[in-house]
Order: structure tokens, then sequence, then C-alpha cells
């Protein structure tokens, strides 16, 4: 069974769309523990964090009474958009979001999601989680975006959209529309590489 260490609706809706079974666990690791000036390593190292604080928190989760311990797969994610070298987080407000913008239109930038599956088992009686396996790796898609007019991106920043998303839009999103072209896998802008999963959920 695969647990989703992640309150993203955008993963969960990946998942829930090729039909994967999971249940989504928000993992609660405080991300600010974390210092790491290599973008691409930061998203990979909070994601490996956010699947192991859930692991070392299992005792605590309420799984379902139907749970299968036997095979037990957590997924941690972590996504980063990177311009000109500087990590983008979610904008703080509208105006952090317009003048970031701002500098996006006409350009590009990369996406850079950290994914980590750790593979182990749940002993029933005990709550312990043996590991036997932990797959990492960043997946980076490049992402070009439109020439925007300032009336078209302030209309944007005013749906709120661009203050809940890593780098200040969402492909899945009414920020879709302002991105030209992806080079790379296209879910992982969203997210989570879905061809990566496969490779590393079902081998």
């Amino acid at each position: 069974m695969l647990i989703l260490a992640s309150a993203s609706q955008s993963r969960k809706k990946l998942l829930e769309n090729c039909q994967i079974q999971f249940l989504q666990i928000a993992s609660n690791f405080d991300e600010s523990l974390i210092k790491e000036e290599n973008i691409t390593n930061l998203a990979l190292e909070l994601s490996f964090q956010k699947a192991n604080f859930l692991i070392r928190n299992i005792r605590e989760i309420n799984l379902p009474d139907n749970f299968n311990h036997r095979s037990l797969e957590i997924l941690g994610c972590d996504s980063i958009f990177e311009f000109k070298g500087k990590a983008f987080g979610k904008p703080s407000n509208k105006d952090e979001a317009f003048f970031r913008w701002k500098k996006m239109s006409g350009e590009f930038g990369f996406l850079h999601t950290g994914h980590t599956l750790i593979i182990g088992n749940l002993d029933s009686s005990s709550n312990i989680f043996k590991t036997t396996e932990i797959v990492k790796k960043t997946v980076s898609s490049r992402v070009y975006f439109s020439k925007l007019k300032d009336w078209e991106i302030k209309s944007y920043v005013d749906t709120n959209e661009p203050l809940y998303c890593a780098g200040g839009f969402a492909l899945e999103g009414i920020g879709g529309k302002y991105i030209e072209k992806i080079e790379g896998c296209f879910s992982n802008v969203m997210g989570l590489s879905l061809p990566w999963l496969r490779k590393n959920l079902y081998k």
C-alpha cells in the first residue's frame, strides 16, 4: 500500500487519475529545519525528511482496519521552482507574486521535484516500520512562460492562486494558460513525476 506523505491536492489528483491505490497522510515536517543552498539537493532532502518524519510518527496514525501491513511504500515529495539560479517558493503576498511574474514573463525556469520512496513493512503488533529500500531522485522540468501584459499578471494574481503554489503558478489551474511549453516530465510540474513513480513502485 502506498502512503502519500503530503497534503497536496495536486499530487492527490494525479494519483487518483492514474487509479493508484493510496492513503494521503500529511507529514507535517518543519521544512525550516533543513538548510541547503543547492536547490535540487534541497528538494531531495525535503522529500526524504517528509517521508521519514511520517515513518517516525506512524505509531500515532490510525490506519484503516483492513490496511495491508505486509508491504508499505511511503512517498515524500517536495517541489521548488528555480528562476535564474534563485529558489522561488510560494509568494508571501500579491505584490511579490506580481513582481515575480513580471520577471518570469517571456522567460523560463526549472521546476524541481524531489522524490523519496521508502519501501518496507509495518509490524502490525508493534507498529514498527522496517525499511528494506530507499529510492530517491530529483526530477527537473523546464517551464517556458508566455509574454504577459501587466493587466494579465494582475488579473491572475487577483485570483490568489499564485499565493498557494511553488513558483507562484499552477499548471493544472488558472495559470496553465500562461505556460507556453514544458521540456521534461509534464506531471512533475504538478508536484509528482508519474513515470518515475511507476518505474520505482512496480519494479
